[in-house]
Parts: C-alpha cells; structure tokens; sequence
C-alpha cells in the first residue's frame, strides 16, 4: 500500500476530516459540526512505523482493526491521513485546508491512531492554536508524551484512555479518562459517564470519568 507525494497533496477536505455515524448523530443532536481525523490503528500498511506506541490490552480488542476500518477503501483513507502526518508541511497545509473548509465547531483527533512521538503533537499544537474557537479533543494513550508538556493549549481537551503499558501514571482521581466496559451496570456501578452514544460527553466539564462500552 504504497502513495505519491501528489496522490497526497490532491486529497480533498472531505478526506482529511471525516464523520462516522456516531459523528454525525452527536452533531444533530448538540447542533454542532463535529469532524474527525483518523490515522492507521497500532501499525502503518506501508512503512510498519507504530502508530500507538503505548497500546497494550486495547490491541487484543480495538476496534479499528475490524468491522468498516478493515475494508479496503477505509484501510487506504487511514493510511494516506497517517502518511501526511510524515511530513509536517503538508500536514499543516491540509489541515488548515480542512478546518478552513468544512468549518466545525469541534474536531476529534484520532478514531482510530495515537500521538506517536512528541514532534506529531507540536504539529496538532501548531493547528489547535491556529484556530482557537475550534474545541480539539483526543483520547490517548500517550500520557507520557503529555507529561513533557507545562501547559496546553486552552481549547484543546485530553482523555487518558485505561488500558496502556503505563496506566500507572494516570491519576484516576483527577485526570480527565477513559474506560472500557462491558455493560451499562457495569458502568453505572463504577460512576462513570457513557460516552458511547454521545462523542461530546467525553468532554463533559462535570465528570473526569468517560465510560465507553466495548464494540
């Protein structure tokens, strides 16, 4: 699976940012323009680079690695996304591109993918800042990566997803994170908020505890 440099250039906005169906239904129902940006889940087709350096118990059962995400066409969209993200010009450019064109309210970083090494987050931090009414949310497991930095940029949001090779440095107390579950009971029991229908509650200001239920 391999693609030129202008094969890349060319993607249109709509291919840059993206909705599932999820997306779509929490963007109704909030009255926002909720956009995503997904790279290759765990590991790249073309170049083998980890995508989601510090995934541990989440490579048994992600679910990008099965259902839509494994068909061929959504395989080469993922691919060409983690591509751009190589090459920090063209990273921007398309971003920026994007944003510009589509005009969301919100924008999540990573359905599928992680923050893979510190340069890659100063390129998100170089678009969040660019566009400070934009709100920029992730779920990551790349809390260490994180822990480099004194301060974010205001209107971006994290979520520390459990499930990590250092799950040990996420303070459930106080840190804004995630956790898998198998049922609502389960959940509810544990007093987390489910995220699962609703893509904005992982953003909620009353919780720091987002519930997924696992696909």
């Amino acid at each position: 699976m391999n693609f030129t440099k202008q094969e890349l250039k060319e993607l249109k906005p709509s291919q840059i940012l993206t909705q599932n169906d999820k997306m779509k239904k929490t963007s109704k129902s909030e009255n926002v323009r909720l956009f995503n940006f997904g790279i290759t889940a765990y590991k790249s087709h073309s170049t083998k680079f980890v995508t989601c350096p510090f995934a541990k118990d989440c490579i048994k059962y992600c679910y990008a690695k099965k259902g839509s995400f494994i068909w061929s066409n959504t395989k080469k969209a993922y691919e060409r996304r983690f591509l751009i993200t190589k090459d920090s010009d063209l990273f921007n450019f398309k971003l920026t591109e994007a944003i510009e064109r589509r005009k969301p309210t919100h924008v999540r970083i990573h359905d599928s993918g992680d923050f893979y090494n510190r340069d890659y987050i100063l390129q998100w931090f170089e678009i969040v800042r660019k566009f400070p009414n934009v709100v920029f949310y992730a779920y990551t497991k790349s809390k260490m990566l994180f822990d480099e930095f004194d301060f974010l940029p205001e209107n971006f949001n994290l979520i520390y997803s459990l499930g990590s090779r250092f799950d040990n440095l996420i303070d459930t107390s106080i840190d804004r994170h995630s956790k898998i579950f198998h049922s609502m009971e389960e959940m509810n029991k544990q007093g987390y908020v489910n995220a699962s229908n609703n893509d904005l509650k992982a953003i909620d200001p009353q919780t720091n505890k987002i519930g997924l239920l696992i696909h």
